[in-house]
This record gives structure tokens, sequence and C-alpha cells, in this order.
């Protein structure tokens, strides 16, 4: 304000000089000196006046620029609501869709428990080998051939699936396939059956009827007992007095909370390979087994028939029977066992008759026993062993020293690294004097005699 008031000051003063007025060169006024102040002054305050005003505009200048930055920031912020507020209408009607497909269609977990599969389930068993195999036959001059099957191959003996539901609580069904990898079968291809097929209705624990293809009594309950199916088949099934499924109705059942079990079998009699209606009678199986104390088993088992070979257009001369017998004590570390099996005309149904006065061909016996055990030195590393003998026919074959006779022996120890998974390092040894046997490992003997021999990396996987 006083800048101000000086500078109108001393442009007063300035206008109050003459305008005609004359300087004189030689005379000094002193009021020269003063008017050149005057007039600094007046440009000194005329400059700071020029940069105030500049300063004011930017001021002015910077104030419209945040105003106009804010107006811009609330229009973008206004924009950002209309837009959070379409993106949430957006969720809403998917939120709304989606309870809307939830409930036209349930989740898998809960279409699992309540959908026709709900009580379906699905199993598996294989059993492989990776061995080496050497098998001769020797005649009565004593000459030795090797067998075909000689060397080292790997095999898928069996593989199979089983599907199991269950209707309710009385009724269910099962399905299993067997596919079968092996050489010494009718074919060197893959084989594929339906091992079981049945309807099972089960009325109470101590009564159930299973109607199809199904386990047997006897063969099926040894391979329980022995546990080491994917190593060998059990006695009579490896040397062929029995078969572990057929074709018919079967009963079974147990009291006593598993103290006494049953089961009864009237069956077609050629094994579950075999469906036709080529036999016009029916065979009959049945087992009985006792538990005194947990670890211990006794039981009995019986079979009477024609095999399936009875019919109008085949002479049946005989009825097949066979009787068998199992104790042994199952633990945890620790399991041993006897088997014994005895049968008459199993191999002499279709045999042809003596002339007369003999109508009938002799009766043909056989018999034999098993001996296995096995021993845990940990859940999960076990060495077992087994002893098998048969006397699979009377019958001498000319140039021999008497009926055929069958040894087999198996030792191994078995690692399972988990549940499922069995890995067993085996040596099997097999001969038949005095004739042949047809087994589970191909024909074994000859005329003098026959041996198989065996070593490799046996497994199992059940799931």
């Amino acid at each position: 304000m006083k800048t101000t008031v000086s500078l109108l000051l001393a442009c007063t003063a300035l206008a109050s000089v003459p305008a005609n007025a004359k300087v004189h060169k030689h005379s000094a006024d002193p009021r020269d000196s003063e008017i050149q102040e005057l007039r600094s002054e007046v440009k000194a305050l005329t400059a700071r006046l020029d940069a105030d005003e500049a300063a004011q505009q930017g001021a002015t200048q910077a104030v419209q620029a945040a105003q106009t930055q804010a107006a811009n920031a609330q229009a973008a912020a206004v924009a950002a609501q209309n837009q959070a507020a379409t993106a949430l209408g957006q969720s809403q009607a998917a939120q709304v869709q989606a309870a809307s497909a939830q409930q036209a269609v349930p989740p898998l977990e809960k279409a699992i428990k309540t959908g026709w599969f709900a009580n379906t389930t699905i199993s598996g068993k294989s059993f492989l080998n990776v061995s080496s195999i050497h098998q001769t036959s020797t005649d009565l001059l004593g000459r030795t051939t090797d067998n075909v099957q000689n060397g080292t191959q790997t095999e898928l003996k069996r593989f199979y699936i089983g599907v199991d539901h269950k209707f309710s609580d009385v009724f269910s069904a099962n399905i299993t396939t067997d596919f079968r990898y092996n050489a010494n079968g009718t074919s060197k291809d893959v084989l594929v059956y339906v091992k079981k097929a049945f309807l099972q209705a089960k009325l109470n624990p101590a009564f159930a009827v299973r109607i199809g293809a199904a386990d047997l009594p006897w063969v099926p309950f040894v391979e329980g007992v022995y546990g080491y199916r994917f190593v060998e088949n059990t006695l009579i099934d490896r040397t062929k007095f029995g078969t572990s499924s057929d074709w018919g109705v079967h009963v079974l059942g147990g009291f006593g909370n598993g103290l006494v079990n049953y089961q009864i079998s009237a069956i077609n009699g050629a094994g579950y390979k075999t469906l036709s209606r080529s036999s016009n009678t029916i065979d009959l199986e049945g087992r009985i087994d006792v538990h005194p104390v947990k670890p211990i088993v006794l039981a009995l088992g019986g079979y009477t028939g024609k095999l399936g070979k009875s019919n109008d257009t085949v002479n049946v001369n005989h009825r097949a029977e066979r009787w068998d017998a199992l104790a042994a004590y199952t633990d945890k570390g620790l399991r041993a066992g006897v088997e014994y099996f005895w049968a008459k005309n199993w191999n002499n149904i279709t045999t042809a008759a003596l002339p007369n006065p003999a109508p009938l061909t002799p009766n043909d016996k056989s018999r034999g026993w098993s001996a296995f055990g096995s021993f845990a030195f940990s859940p999960k590393i076990s060495a077992f062993g087994r002893y098998d003998w048969v006397r699979p026919t009377e019958v001498v074959l000319a140039g021999t020293d008497g009926a055929a006779r069958n040894r087999y022996f198996n030792l191994g120890v078995d690692y399972k690294p988990i549940a499922p998974i069995d890995l067993a390092v085996v040596y099997k040894h097999e001969r038949t004097n005095n004739g042949f046997l047809s087994t589970s490992n191909g024909t074994i003997g000859g005329l003098d005699r026959g041996s198989y021999n065996e070593f490799g990396l046996f497994g199992q996987l059940v799931f």
C-alpha cells in the first residue's frame, strides 16, 4: 500500500514539472536528482506490480486446474460406483443362476450318495509274474524232451474286474470278469470270461441265496485260508479236481457270529467257462466250516455229480465224487494248514465200458494232500512255503512201474510295500512220475517222469 502511494506521489510530482521547462546545461537544478530517484522507484514499483499480477494469474490458473481435476475425479468416482453397482447386479444374477443350476443338477457328492450308483462298488485283482521256466519230459527209453514254454517271460495270468451293486438290504448283484493271459489255456490269445454273475437275496445272516455264476463252496474258501493264490492255485484247483465258480443256485450263511458257516451249491458241473444246456443232471457241492476259536479253522466239504457231461448222446458210466477236509491256524504272524481230498471216478465218467459181464469200467480213485505255512517277520515281509502230494489215478500205464504220482512244492519271500500290493520272489518245483497230469502249470510228466522248475518274481494287485 505504501509503495502504491509513493508511486502516485512520484507520478504527481513528475506531472507538476512543466513540459516546456527548459533545461539549463550549466545550471544544476536540485530537483533533477529527486526526479531521477522518483523515476527509478516508479520503474521498480511497476516491475513489482507486474510480478505480483503474474503470480496472481498463476495462482488463479492453479486453482482452476485443481478444480478441473477435482471435477474429473468426482466424475470418475461416480463412474466407478456405477460400474460396481453393475458388477454387483451381475454377481447376484450369477448366484441366482448357480442356485437354480444346483437345484436342477445336484453336486457330484450328492449324486454319488443318491444316484443309481450310490450303492455300487468296483474292485479289481490281478496276478502277474516275471519268471524263468525249465520243463522236461522223459520217456521209457530215457530220452528227455524240453517243453515249448521254457525260457524267461512276463505273464499276466489273471485280471478280475468286479462290480457289486446293492439294491436294498436284501437284494444285491455282482458281475466279475476274468481276463486270462496264459499259453497253457485253450488259446494263446487273451481269453475273457464271466466268472461271476449273480443276483443275491440275503434274508438274514444265516440264509442267503445266489442265482447265477458264483463262488463254489470249497476252492475260494481254501484260497482265503491259504493266502498265496497269486503264487499258485490251491490243491484241487491246481490238479483240476475242482474249480472256483459255476452256474447254478447257491445257498449260504453263518451262525453264532461266524462260529459256523455253510454253503450248498446246485450247479451245472462244467465250471464257469461253460454255459450251455449240454447236461441233463445237476451236481451238488457243499461245505461246512467251524471256528472254535478265532485263529483255528476246521472244514469239511463234498461233491457229487457228472461234471456237466451227462446227456442223451454221451454214455456216462459213473458219478464223480470228492471229499475235502481242511485244518488250519491263521494268525497275523503265523499261518499253517493241511488240506486233503479223496475222489472217485473224477476222470472216469465217460470212459468206455468193458464188455459183458462187466458193464461198467472199474472205479478209479484219486487222493492228495497239501501242507502250507507262512511266517511274518514284520507287517511287510513274510516267508512262505507249501508241499503237495497227489495220486491222480490208480490206472497203471503199460511199461511203467506203478500209477502216476505228482509232487509239488514252492518256497518264497513276500514283500508288501502297501496293503494292495504283494511282490514275492518264488521258486516252484513240480514232478510227475509214471504218467501225465494236467495242472495249472501245464501238462507235467512223461511215460517215465517229467519235471517243472520255475523261478521268478510273482505279484498281486488288489483294489
